[in-house]
This record gives structure tokens, C-alpha cells and sequence, in this order.
């Protein structure tokens, strides 16, 4: 649930900044929010999905997105809010996917890539309908990798006998610190570049 309310807050602030009207800012934070749960449950054939399971996770988006037009009416978010919400946002959602895919019994590898879908589809969505090049496409500032060493670090705490609690947990500081760090100090991972001007046989 906090994921979802960290989510929508990202996804209504990311809105804002394109000028929409009210329900254009709903329908951009619900898509931020819920969109990588929903494409996860699609894959792992989990009906129904978990907002329509539970629909409390939609008065969650609402709240959160009235919340924070109220709060930019009158304040100003500070320059990286929106990003700094998107990291807590990558954390917890790529963690509880994580979780998710561990209980139909995936192999290690199905279970980084169904957290990682968990956490960053939402934003990819977000991103193409506010017609912005998704961030995980872009030679940007660590993201998706964030998620998939946070989700390994869980693995390997667990394979070493730390509770699933705790290796959760430290799972999210990793996953949150990556991202943080990354926008901070600008890390990237390096770029795979080819000439043009190179022909095939040298």
C-alpha cells in the first residue's frame, strides 16, 4: 500500500509538470501506481489482479494524488521530489513482486525479472503517456539495475539464512540507496557504442 500511495504521488507530480487537468493526473498516477502489479499478475496468470481484488488500493491512488495537488497548490515540490518519490516507489514495489513471484515457486531469475517488471513498468507507462521517452531506455542514471541488484541482495541474504523480513528490508535500503546514489552523483552504467563509419570486414 505504501508503494502504491509512493507511486501515484511520482505519477501526479510527473502530471503536474505536463500541465494536465484533474483527471488526466488521476489516470497518469493510477497507471504509475498500479501498472507494473498489474502487468506482473498478467504474466504470473494471478485473477483476479490486485486492485480489483482489493479495491482499496484505488481509494489509496486517489487519496495520495488529491494529497499532493493539495500540497503543490500551496507549496512548491522541491526540484527532485518527483524522483526521489519514484526511488521509495522502485523500492518497495520491486521487493513485494519479488515476494510474489517466491510464492508460485519461480526460479531465482524469474523472480528478479518479476520484480523488476513490478517496479519500473509503472514509470515506463507513466513516461509514454506523458509522451516522455521511458527512463529505462535512456542513457539515464541507474534505475532498472537498481531494482535487480536490490531483489538479488534479498535472494542471497535469504539463501544465507537472514529472515525474509530483514532480507526484505535490506533488499529496499539497497534498491532506494542505488537509485539515491544515483541521482546524486550521476551514476551510469557504461554505454555500448558502435561507429557508423565502420564497415563490416574492417
Amino acid at each position: 500500500m505504501l508503494g502504491v500511495s509512493v507511486s501515484a504521488i511520482s505519477g501526479a507530480l510527473a502530471a503536474g509538470r505536463k500541465h494536465l487537468d484533474l483527471l488526466g493526473v488521476v489516470v497518469v498516477a493510477a497507471v504509475s501506481a498500479a501498472g507494473g502489479g498489474t502487468l506482473r499478475d498478467v504474466l504470473l496468470d494471478r485473477h483476479p489482479v490486485f486492485w480489483i481484488e482489493r479495491p482499496i488500493y484505488l481509494y489509496i491512488i486517489l487519496g495520495s494524488v488529491l494529497l499532493t495537488v493539495l500540497y503543490a497548490k500551496f507549496f512548491k515540490p522541491p526540484h527532485r521530489a518527483l524522483l526521489v518519490a519514484d526511488a521509495f516507489g522502485l523500492a518497495l514495489f520491486s521487493m513485494s513482486g519479488a515476494q510474489i513471484a517466491e510464492q508460485v515457486d519461480l526460479s531465482h531469475l524469474l523472480i528478479v525479472v518479476m520484480g523488476t517488471i513490478t517496479g519500473t513498468a509503472g514509470g515506463l507507462l507513466r513516461d509514454v503517456l506523458l509522451a516522455d521517452i521511458p527512463v529505462i531506455f535512456t542513457r539515464s542514471r541507474i534505475y532498472a539495475t537498481a531494482a535487480i541488484v536490490g531483489i538479488g541482495v534479498y535472494l542471497m541474504a535469504q539463501s544465507l539464512g537472514l529472515a525474509q523480513t530483514w532480507a526484505a528490508l535490506l533488499g529496499m535500503v539497497v534498491v532506494a540507496g542505488l537509485r539515491l546514489a544515483a541521482i546524486i552523483w550521476g551514476l551510469m552504467l557504461p554505454i555500448f557504442s558502435l561507429s557508423d563509419h565502420e564497415s563490416i570486414d574492417g
